[in-house]
């Protein structure tokens, strides 16, 4: 069709055993005898984990000691973005914090005790189901929470819980996660030396246990102590943890065809939510391939000349499943230096990889002469004493995930979509049997009867509300039509013209000479929906072109940019990158001209008849008129002065060091002008703050509509996505006060009387809550904001699209900063309306346009231009 486009997970992490035994770091709350690490730590012996790291001369194999010791902490949230640890996110802010050496990041209240009601009235009422269950027993005891120091220090995760495991009788039921414990029962001292024997070596260590508190249930820690015992509970359904989360092996779907396996599983987690403690259950699949990397190197072999290459192209970035700890691990390099048969250095002296995984997992590796693939530390390990490579055998490295041709194998995807798209009664039929599995699971009664919890066993029923349909405008004159039951007004535009156009006169297309007769076809068809839509496109020059390569489309851009075109559109043979990142940089970067890249595949007529194109060539004509300064429809926003700003983050393809901050706003000045855009685009490097350039960017934002309109907007609305819920408390004391103190000097400078009227929301789209309408999804325009929503937050959820195959996701919507003086009501319906102006669809999308319009602009940088665009195009939609 038109320009590439582009393509939740939760982190409630419980890391513990009740009373029984510790599953190592990444092992958490699995009843799992294997360690965790590369070559991880077994029984109750703090055995080396091979590392790799590069001698004077040459690579050679080294061993590092696993530090990991369990020291990170559960984290809890309804949308599955709990705090994760250490480093920064997408989104370029710290990530939360974790327990132990770092605190626990507080909860941002951002709603005051005595703040109105945020419940809206608006819309028709309904009763509405959501994959939640509510805690019923209220919990009334109280935990004492414990630190523990072990010295001499200890390295295994699965020694240290062993160790205190020797105490369990003194201790009664106990949580332990590494560092902290929290007891039912009170010890006889607040402060207690106890002595522990390795039951091998015979090493004698000493146990400090010191009192630090009590755990109320109902506040952050103690949240996440019910998360490490749900955790625990689903022990007892023999899941198996991938990653952060668990898996049912036995139940894995095997599509053959395509050498792929998928594993479904539960992402879950537990928090207090408005009037109860609710448990979110959300079905989730991982994708597993048929393949170690061993086989990819093998084919390799057989297909490539330059087999080295090829095989370091095919695995590195690459996440692979090592069987024998459970454990993901992303490739970063690969060294055809070391092998199996190199040795590295352990307590007991060297030995090679070959022995190691025969004496430690009774492993025999088949190939002695394969390379070593080698994964970087993940920063956790490294503050732990980590080595910074970790080396890993290919022959025991499933591959995970799907590659970008698997990816374009539209048959493969939709094989893999009868399973992982299921319809909301397949999903509900899912949920119920898990919590049929976790009633009737004895190992999971006994955890639920020692902590006296009790689980309801029918989905959370809460009160939703339909908004009105919104009404689409394609002039000033019209009355406008309905967006529809499903909010898709695609057919209206064969009777309508678009609300504002700018005239195309000067306008190229260069195309392979093989598809110059598709182009002409398709050049056709665009006149005739432009001429429907009163669209003025007069003809364009035809550049003929020999080939497809990316020089020659530079080379002939060079020489149409020199007759200074409105628009050059450029059709090419396939998706390749390089020559489209070529296309971008020249007409981006180099020169401000915006561009329409046709695949020749989206413009060849099915059967060889011309009238299939006409649906993409109106989509096309449309994308084309907002490129030049035009828009297509408008809905009716009843505030005048009004800018909207959307942010999105994306990390570059190329130096994931690098990550480029997006920020797209609309200027609309009154309801019935046209509304102008502005965008402009930051690059930062890892760790550094964004609320360097937030503030910023959002003046130049305020600037632009000055000059456009001569006066300050009344309201500014900002929608900031890519934050995860660890960063809440970053954003608001950083990005949300920098901004505010920079537009309150600005505004009481112009001669304003009163402060800037701000509204920031968080917007999140990667969230595991889901609702249900009578086991059927709900319409777009369903409004949550009750029950599951979070009493410390304004918060609502908004179902703003509707989908065909599947279970529609719905959007979180946090009001963090409000000085509109707005209500609820008119805050959703405000967000609804922006999903209806997302120009690249004729439908709603499930975050405000001007957030899609962010993520498509840094999506473009970061992938393919890997450097800011011209200035001279920040007043036009050139990325759609």
């Amino acid at each position: 069709m038109a320009d590439r486009q582009t393509q939740g997970r939760a982190r409630a992490r419980g890391y513990t055993a009740v009373n029984l035994s510790h599953e190592g770091r990444e092992g958490r709350g699995q009843a799992s005898t294997r360690g965790s690490g590369v070559a991880p730590y077994g029984g109750q012996s703090q055995g080396p984990r091979p590392a790799w790291g590069p001698g004077p001369s040459e690579g050679r194999a080294t061993a590092h000691r696993d530090q990991s010791a369990g020291r990170s902490t559960g984290s809890s949230g309804d949308n599955g973005n709990g705090s994760s640890s250490g480093g920064t996110t997408a989104g370029g802010v710290p990530r939360g914090a974790l327990r132990g050496r770092r605190s626990i990041g507080d909860t941002l209240r951002t709603r005051a005790l005595d703040a109105p009601s945020k419940h809206g009235t608006t819309g028709t009422p309904l009763q509405l189901h959501s994959n939640y269950f509510k805690l019923l027993k209220h919990i009334e005891w109280t935990l004492f929470q414990y630190r523990v120091d072990i010295s001499p220090q200890v390295a295994s995760a699965r020694l240290l819980q062993g160790l205190v495991n020797e105490h369990k009788k003194l201790f009664g039921g106990f949580l332990f996660d590494g560092t902290q414990l929290f007891m039912v029962n009170k010890l006889r001292s607040d402060q207690l030396t106890l002595q522990s024997r390795h039951e091998r070596t015979g090493e004698v260590y000493q146990l400090r246990i010191v009192h630090t508190g009590t755990v109320d249930m109902t506040n952050e820690t103690g949240i996440q102590v019910l998360n490490l015992i749900l955790r625990r509970a689903m022990a007892g359904l023999n899941l198996q943890l991938v990653g952060r989360n668990l898996f049912d092996a036995a139940a894995k779907i095997a599509i053959r065809e395509y050498q792929i396996e998928l594993w479904p599983g539960y992402i879950t987690s537990i928090r207090q939510h408005e009037q109860d403690i609710l448990v979110c259950c959300e079905v989730a699949h991982k994708t597993m391939r048929m393949q170690t990397c061993y086989d990819i190197l093998r084919d390799c072999q057989k297909h490539d000349r330059n087999y080295k290459d090829g095989f370091k192209r095919a695995v590195l970035g690459v996440v692979v499943l090592t069987s024998y700890n459970n454990k993901t691990y992303t490739i970063h390099d690969v060294t055809f230096d070391t092998t199996p048969e190199s040795t590295f250095d352990t307590k007991a002296g060297k030995t090679s990889f070959l022995e190691y995984y025969k004496t430690k997992y009774n492993i025999r590796i088949r190939d002695p002469h394969q390379p070593m693939l080698l994964s970087r530390a993940k920063k956790r390990d490294l503050r732990a004493g980590g080595s910074e490579l970790m080396a890993l055998v290919p022959e025991l490295c499933q591959m995970t995930g799907l590659t970008d041709q698997m990816r374009s194998d539209f048959r493969m995807m939709r094989a893999m979509a009868d399973h992982t798209r299921l319809n909301p009664d397949r999903r509900i039929e899912r949920l119920e049997t898990f919590n049929r599995r976790l009633q009737t699971s004895p190992e999971s009664c006994e955890v639920f009867k020692t902590w006296q919890m009790e689980l309801d066993r029918r989905l959370v029923e809460l009160p939703g509300r339909l908004l009105p349909q919104e009404m689409i405008f394609f002039s000033t004159t019209a009355s406008g039509v309905q967006a529809g039951e499903n909010a898709d007004w695609t057919a209206h535009f064969r009777n309508n013209p678009m609300f504002a156009t700018v005239r195309l006169n000067r306008w190229y297309l260069i195309v392979p000479n093989r598809a110059t007769r598709e182009a002409n076809d398709f050049l056709g068809c665009m006149i005739q929906a432009a001429r429907g839509m009163r669209f003025e496109i007069s003809n364009c020059e035809v550049v003929p072109i020999p080939d497809d390569n990316p020089g020659t489309y530079v080379r002939t851009l060079d020489n149409v940019l020199n007759k200074d075109p409105q628009m050059i559109m450029c059709v090419v043979s396939n998706n390749k990158a390089d020559r489209y990142t070529a296309i971008k940089k020249k007409c981006c970067v180099d020169r401000a001209i915006p561009t329409q890249v046709m695949v020749q595949k989206t413009i060849t007529p099915k059967g060889g008849n011309v009238r299939t194109l006409m649906s993409v060539a109106t989509k096309v004509v449309i994308q084309m008129n907002c490129k030049l300064g035009g828009v297509p429809w408008k809905v009716k926003i009843p505030l005048n002065g009004l800018m909207t700003i959307g942010f999105d983050v994306c990390h570059d393809a190329k130096d994931k060091a690098k990550s480029f901050g997006a920020m797209v706003a609309t200027l609309d000045h009154d309801n019935k002008g046209t509304p102008k855009f502005f965008s402009t685009v930051s690059q930062h490097t890892h760790g550094e703050e964004i609320s360097n350039y937030l503030p910023i960017n959002t003046v130049k934002a305020l600037n632009e509509y000055r000059k456009e309109y001569g006066e300050l907007p009344k309201r500014i609305i900002f929608y900031r996505d890519g934050v995860g819920e660890g960063q809440l408390h970053y954003i608001y004391e950083h990005e949300v006060k920098s901004i505010v103190e920079k537009l309150n000097h600005i505004y009481k400078s112009a001669g304003a009387e009163q402060d800037v009227l701000l509204t920031f929301f968080i917007v999140n789209k990667r969230i595991n809550t889901r609702f249900f309408d009578h086991r059927q999804n709900p319409k777009p325009g369903t409004v949550v904001d009750d029950i599951v929503t979070l009493p410390e937050r304004t918060d609502f959820y908004l179902v703003s699209q509707s989908v065909r195959q599947g279970t529609v996701s719905p959007t979180a919507y946090n009001v963090i900063y409000d000085t509109s003086g707005l209500k609820i009501d008119h805050l959703q319906m405000l967000s609804y309306k922006q999903c209806h102006l997302y120009y690249n669809w004729s439908g709603t999308t499930r975050v405000p346009a001007v957030c899609q319009y962010a993520h498509k602009l840094s999506f473009l940088v970061a992938q393919f231009l890997h450097q800011a665009p011209s200035n001279l195009l920040e007043k036009k939609l050139f990325f759609l």
